[in-house]
């Protein structure tokens, strides 16, 4: 647990061996069982809301009037912050839970749908500005799918903004646990945590991949890298988190343009 966070604040977190997770692999990533501890949590604490969050809104820049989609949008934490600097925000989940909690947060008229990144997504052509895709991308295999899914709603020179767990982090917190084994940095490999938050128990499983394949994949689905980005928290954490501020990144960040056809 981080040691500077009110336990309802703080995701403890640990490594899990895969034989484990292969007897009930359904078991998995089911945001409903925990949505509402996840959400609380999500709000105030280190990782989200002072660091990956507020490196996300600096590369939306100015949104004023842009018409973005939130992929993945959990209960709509970045969602609210993107509408309250004045986008027109639309957001998917494949977590019908969070999408009740991003309900009560948005209001009744926001424009929420339950989906899946990877699969069709129901929107038209050419939708929107900019997606944004918040620690999401990491829970598929295949990143094919569904950024040829993203890069379709996008408009020609819009904007994809995406962030996923730091390869290198996952990589130390495979070493620094004596399971290398299980996690060589060049492979892409499914590896799960056991989280205990508000006191619930799940499981949640990613996926690994090198820095390389990430900007194969990236560019062989039409994007043009603008930014790579391994943020500093907010500076208010290293006064409020002073023990859990680690020297090594945690997230990488990306910005892309759709490149134009032909």
């Amino acid at each position: 647990m981080i040691p500077s966070e009110r336990p309802e604040q703080a995701i403890s977190t640990r490594l899990v061996s895969p034989s484990a997770v292969s007897v009930d692999p359904s078991g998995t990533n089911d945001y409903n069982s925990f949505a509402e501890a996840y959400t609380a949590a999500n709000e105030t604490n280190l990782v989200n809301a002072y660091y990956e969050r507020p490196a996300m809104l600096a590369l939306a820049g100015e949104v004023a009037g842009r018409r973005i989609l939130d992929a993945g949008c959990g209960s709509g934490a970045l969602f609210a912050a993107l509408r309250d600097r004045g986008a027109v925000v639309s957001g998917f989940d494949t977590s019908a839970g969070m999408l009740e909690l991003a309900r009560q947060r948005l209001g009744g008229g926001a424009d929420l749908q339950v989906a899946d990144l990877g699969s069709a997504l129901p929107y038209a052509d050419d939708t929107f500005d900019d997606v944004v895709a918040s620690l999401v991308l990491h829970y598929l295999e295949d990143w094919g799918p569904a950024l040829a899914e993203l890069r379709r709603v996008l408009r020609p020179g819009g904007r994809l903004i995406a962030s996923v767990d730091h390869p290198f982090a996952i990589n130390l917190i495979h070493r620094e646990a004596g399971r290398e084994a299980e996690c060589n940095y060049f492979d892409t490999t499914k590896w799960t945590v056991e989280w205990t938050v508000g006191g619930r128990t799940a499981l949640v499983s990613r996926w690994h991949r090198p820095l390389h394949a990430m900007i194969e994949a990236f560019g062989g689905a039409g994007f043009r890298i603008s930014v790579i980005s391994e943020p500093d928290p907010d500076p208010a954490a290293r006064e409020m988190f002073p023990e859990a501020i680690a020297a090594e990144p945690r997230f990488l960040c990306f910005l892309f343009f759709v490149l134009h056809a032909g």
